[in-house]
């Protein structure tokens, strides 16, 4: 399944697009307007997020108090904004989807998702503090140790495959690069 979003109308413009392969040797359909020649490249979202965790091990996941997956578990993260590079808006979705004060680690996992457009990308961060205060997508914050985590109650695959890969490397003592593809 390949995704596309569906464009219908020039963003500069207005009028009805077709979908085409553009005059310039580009060899993908792209939306172009008939009137004013606009070209739209559709390109996939950036989601960006950390695995906050305290010394002892603990993570921090959220509860979500926003659709989709209303009530469902996950790690703090969101689309990045422009103007924020990736580890700025991982930082940031941390502070407002937990309220969570954090020292930011490395890159440790980029998930592709093909089908919905996005790419995942987690970042460890060191919990400063225990204590939280979830912004309004937020239902609760909470910290959590492997055997604790609601394995059942996750919100996105890309964040049980993040769990999964972050408590194996902290077993084995080592922490490495994860790169996935979610089909």
């Amino acid at each position: 399944m390949t995704f596309r979003s569906p464009i219908q109308h020039c963003r500069a413009c207005g009028t009805a697009v077709v979908y085409r392969l553009p005059d310039d040797g580009d060899t993908r359909q792209r939306a172009i307007c008939p009137q004013c020649h606009t070209v739209h490249y559709e390109n996939p979202l950036n989601v960006v997020g950390t695995i906050p965790v305290l010394a002892d091990g603990r993570v921090l996941l959220c509860k979500r108090n926003i659709e989709p997956r209303w009530g469902k578990w996950t790690l703090p993260a969101g689309f990045m904004e422009l103007d924020e590079t990736t580890a700025e808006g991982a930082a940031r979705e941390t502070d407002e989807e937990a309220g969570a004060r954090i020292e930011m680690g490395p890159l440790f996992s980029l998930l592709n998702v093909r089908r919905v457009g996005q790419v995942h990308l987690f970042y460890r961060a060191t919990l400063l503090s225990d204590a939280f205060n979830p912004g309004y997508e937020t239902i609760e914050a909470r910290l959590f140790t492997e055997d604790e985590v609601p394995w059942d109650e996750l919100a996105f695959r890309t964040v049980r495959e993040t769990l999964l890969r972050y408590f194996a490397d902290r077993k084995a003592g080592a922490f490495g690069m994860h790169c996935v593809d979610i089909e």
